[in-house]
């Protein structure tokens, strides 16, 4: 095979972990969906002609079943009284479960078409449709839905006939979060008044057409929601919106009724897609939002006898304690069951790709009728499962059916035979039990044919990983480790075994074995790109025997053989610890204390007495640092902690603006003039970014108490805020970044301040509580990294007759002065750097991986991105708008990673190693971590354990893309500065 250069071999990764980060996909997460199924119906006439389902959103479970204390009247009250009184009356209640993650598109596909959202859609977005799946409103005569652009198209876009699904929607610059989001309620309570306005015209088709029977109305409340968003699920918008919308149900029902004539025919069901937790936020597993209520009454539903008095009635807890409601029996469900549910009020087609169970109990219909609706149930996921074994029969060479469903006293026929007879036997109870073993034993098979491929698949993967991982140390060894490195050409001569042809011709027959058993399986294209990465990888590692022979022996000649050995094993623990990191933040605090405490003893006693102060400082900033992953991710905003964080920063920016006369550059062959001009500028925009920040402390809560007391953003404020972020944020690249060609070299440490600074502004904008106190302390910690690897390399240097003593050292401004002969057209540095990498540099590698992580960890969680509260956008913007709005948000969480790689940049020229050798070497290793994650991936349990895990792989397998922008970025941001090296001291004392 051709040897690649630097630039082949980062093409060959950035491709090849795009391409395995579809494998997941692949393997864990494909589809379950399958088409082609038989329809499936109750054959019996069913007790309601109509449903009416009303979804709250974000409406979480005790918030409307609780008491509440009324301040106005001095009293506790229902929030809901019209709703708890049907469960009092008439109808059945519970609480639905439903799965992460708990946003509205899933929860919505969760309760309508009774499956969780296909994990593959992740990669396709949540917006209308991506993948086909069968609904209760695609299987109704005609729906018709009222309420929110966000969620009405995805089911109307999806159904099979387009014109059976009716939508009527508000405007999306309605969904504004500062003001009370009740009047989107208004508009949907106030649009169906006019609906039944419109249908009351006798004559008209529309009246015609709702008196149909099988037919549904939706109706989507999103103002809880928005409130939530907005003042919190504690707040009195909050609560006074449940007593709205319950309100706005009453009358809504009885104009239901009224148009009917009370002819007992309509179902109701009310629920939520999810809840939502104190900060205002959900998509995670926290019980606050995965807990929902559920209330059905009407035709078909049955009523919740009172338990006899003193007795506890069934399904609560400590949970439910306190809700009043302990004599009538809690009927919990999963989100899923409230499709087969609503299919069988009205007696419709059970959606095909449903797979939740009919809560028998919410049913008041004939025993007979129960039986056969679980009947029902039964037959539409068998056919699943029998679509799903068939297609595998069809491709497998050697097909395995799932043991279970073809035992010889067990098979599915047989099961169904024995429910036929149980009830022409009258015995329905049996009958149920029965089907609800078949749909448990049906589903476990599904998921058996989903993981059918999981062995020779994660086989092919783990493969590729730990091919890579070799094949790029191998070009890292050849290019930056070994001794006087040949060109690659000659590299390719003397390391490679001479009958790499076979070996080629080797490669190519294996992939060509793999293709032909993909091709026989019907098998997705990716998979022959998953087989030809490991291929290609280990056939080029094999053609390189004598190169890995190289580095072994001259590894094992050293003087200290087991130092080598030992580096490794502690560097790949350190790996394995951050792995442990991304389920337990404490990780980075151990890790901390460890820094601050082991790393100033480690070094020289000489170095120890001439650095005290930095090395004093180092380890307590490290201890402050470690402090925040201790604190909770889940916070409430805190203007307190905004304000302290922002002072700390302006204060900071002020000092170095008093001390930036030392490391403040004037331009080269200057005039005395000129130079104090120029460093007079640079020293003006220290103290303009300051400003900013010390603006933006203050504005950010200032615009937040405005906004909550008006009930709106001012436009002045929100128009500020604007442009301390968009000024702020472009300084950094007007002024000295390789982006301004006019720009003139600075000082180094000149220009890792600005860049901290111009950041600062934005940051503190969008802080809610302790984020701008970690980026004041995290800031600083690199700073003080950069130095202490910067004094090490220099007294390595000095004990190697490279540099003259730390206490002769001259002063940099001296120093950039002295090489200033050295300097290119436009007064660049120019050395070349030609030391090769070595085993200290394994520290600084992984140093650097452990601030990238804590650059994440510090304020948030891996697991998902709710772990970010959204409310530090509401400055700049409360009209939902995802794609604004998550630009924003993913901003703020970008900002730790700017600075970090300014600090790399910085200190990969300053310890005179080629460009990228460091980022290449962390890029090679850290897939020791996407190993682990892969392994860790999971498809069953609980959501927020399966989005974690697909967060953790992503994110580690992305991090090869990540480094090579934070390369970019680096030199982007540092730009032309001046950084005194080893060699340019030695040259400077010469010159001098």
């Amino acid at each position: 095979m051709i040897p690649v250069s630097r630039n082949g071999l980062l093409l060959i990764g950035v491709l090849f972990h795009l391409v395995y980060l579809m494998s997941i996909f692949d393997i864990y997460f494909r589809s379950p969906l399958v088409h082609g199924m038989t329809p499936h119906k109750i054959g019996l006439p069913p007790p309601a002609k109509r449903l009416v389902l009303f979804v709250a959103d974000g409406l979480r479970a005790d918030k409307i079943y609780e008491p509440h204390y009324n301040k106005t009247v001095d009293r506790t009250e229902e929030l809901a009284p019209y709703l708890l009184g049907k469960i009092r009356t008439e109808g059945s209640w519970g609480v639905s479960h439903t799965r992460v993650p708990t946003e509205s598109r899933p929860g919505h596909v969760a309760a309508i078409a009774g499956f969780y959202e296909d994990v593959s859609a992740v990669t396709k977005g949540w917006k209308m449709n991506p993948v086909e799946f069968d609904s209760v409103f695609n299987e109704s005569r005609h729906t018709w839905s009222f309420g929110s652009p966000d969620i009405l198209p995805m089911f109307a876009e999806g159904a099979s006939d387009r014109s059976r699904v009716d939508t009527f929607m508000y405007p999306p610059e309605f969904e504004d979060f500062s003001g009370n989001g009740d009047r989107l309620d208004t508009w949907v309570f106030d649009e169906a008044s006019r609906f039944f306005a419109n249908a009351s015209r006798p004559g008209s088709k529309l009246n015609a057409m709702l008196h149909e029977d099988q037919i549904v109305f939706f109706f989507h409340l999103l103002g809880i929601d928005s409130n939530g968003h907005g003042f919190k699920p504690y707040s009195e918008e909050y609560l006074g919106n449940i007593r709205y919308v319950d309100r706005g149900i009453q009358h809504l029902v009885e104009q239901f009724e009224s148009y009917y004539g009370n002819d007992g025919k309509t179902a109701y069901v009310f629920t939520s897609d999810h809840g939502m937790n104190d900060r205002g936020a959900h998509g995670d597993g926290h019980p606050d939002n995965t807990r929902t209520p559920l209330i059905a009454w009407g035709a078909g539903v049955a009523k919740t006898a009172p338990a006899p008095s003193g007795e506890p009635a069934l399904g609560h807890d400590d949970f439910s304690s306190s809700w009043n409601l302990g004599q009538f029996e809690r009927k919990d469900v999963n989100q899923a069951d409230i499709a087969p549910l609503m299919a069988s009020l009205i007696g419709i087609n059970f959606p095909l790709n449903s797979v939740g169970t009919l809560p028998i109990k919410y049913l008041n219909a004939s025993d007979e009728f129960c039986a056969r609706a679980a009947q029902t149930n039964a037959l539409q996921v068998l056919e699943q499962y029998y679509v799903k074994h068939d297609q595998k029969q069809q491709t497998e060479l050697l097909f395995k059916p799932y043991a279970p469903m073809h035992q010889a006293t067990n098979r599915p026929e047989q099961i169904l035979a024995r429910i036929r007879q149980l009830i022409d036997m009258r015995r329905y109870e049996q009958a149920e039990e029965e089907c609800s073993q078949l749909i448990k034993m049906c589903i476990e098979g599904l998921r058996y044919f989903q993981r059918y491929d999981w062995l020779l698949l994660r086989s092919i993967v783990s493969m590729g990983y730990l091919g890579w991982i070799v094949y790029s140390l191998l070009f890292i060894f050849k290019s930056y480790v070994l001794p006087t490195p040949a060109s690659h050409d000659s590299s390719a001569k003397t390391h490679r075994v001479d009958d790499s042809g076979l070996v080629a011709v080797v490669g190519i027959l294996v992939f060509v074995l793999f293709s032909l058993v993909f091709y026989k399986q019907h098998s997705p294209g990716m998979y022959y790109a998953y087989v030809a990465f490991p291929v290609y990888f280990w056939t080029d590692i094999l053609q390189q025997l004598p190169l890995i022979q190289h580095v072994c022996s001259s590894y094992l000649r050293l003087a200290v053989r087991w130092r080598p050995i030992a580096f490794v094993v502690i560097y790949v623990l350190i790996l394995e610890a951050l792995v442990y990191a991304y389920f337990d933040r404490r990780v980075y605090s151990v890790a901390f204390g460890l820094l601050a405490a082991a790393w100033p003893l480690s070094v020289s006693a000489k170095f120890r007495r001439q650095h005290a102060l930095l090395l004093a400082t180092w380890s307590g900033f490290c201890m402050l640092t470690s402090v925040f992953t201790l604190l909770p991710v889940e916070r409430n905003d805190h203007l307190g902690l905004v304000i302290a964080g922002g002072v700390l920063i302006t204060l900071s920016g002020l000092v170095a603006w008093h001390f930036s006369g030392s490391f403040t550059l004037p331009p080269l062959d200057a005039s005395a003039k000129q130079a104090r001009e120029a460093i007079a500028v640079d020293r003006l925009v220290i103290l303009i970014e300051t400003l900013l920040v010390g603006i933006a402390t203050f504005l950010g809560p200032i615009t937040s108490k405005e906004t909550e007391r008006r009930g709106s953003l001012p436009r002045p404020h929100q128009l500020a805020c604007w442009a301390i972020l968009v000024v702020s944020t472009a300084l950094p690249f007007v002024h000295g970044s390789r982006l301004n060609r006019s720009a003139r070299d600075q000082h180094y440490l000149y220009r890792l301040v600005t860049i901290y600074l111009a950041f600062a502004a934005p940051f503190v904008l969008l802080t809610v509580s302790y984020e701008s106190i970690f980026y004041f302390s995290y800031s600083v910690v690199l700073l003080l990294w950069l130095s202490i690897e910067r004094a090490l390399y220099y007294e390595k240097a000095e004990n190697q007759l490279l540099a003259p003593t730390e206490q002769n050292r001259l002063s940099d401004l001296a120093l950039q002065r002295s090489v200033s002969s050295t300097a290119g057209p436009k007064g660049a540095q120019t050395f070349a750097a030609s030391r090769t990498l070595g085993l200290s540099d394994m520290r600084t590698s992984i140093m650097f991986l452990f601030f990238v992580n804590v650059a994440f960890f510090g304020t948030g969680n891996v697991a998902s991105l709710a772990s970010f509260s959204i409310d530090s956008v509401y400055r700049l913007i409360t009209v939902f708008d995802p794609f604004v709005m998550g630009v924003l948000l993913l901003f703020k969480i970008f900002i730790p990673f700017f600075l970090v790689s300014a600090v790399f940049g910085v200190l990969n020229r300053s310890l005179e190693l080629p460009p990228f050798s460091l980022f290449l070497f962390v890029l090679s290793t850290t897939d020791v971590m996407t190993v682990n994650f892969f392994f860790l991936v999971r498809d069953d349990g609980s959501w927020l354990d399966i989005g974690m895990s697909i967060s953790h792989f992503c994110i580690s397998g992305m991090f090869v893309l990540f480094t090579i922008v934070l390369f970019v970025l680096s030199h982007a941001l540092v730009g032309r500065v001046l950084i005194p090296s080893a060699g340019s001291v030695k040259a400077a004392k010469k010159h001098h």
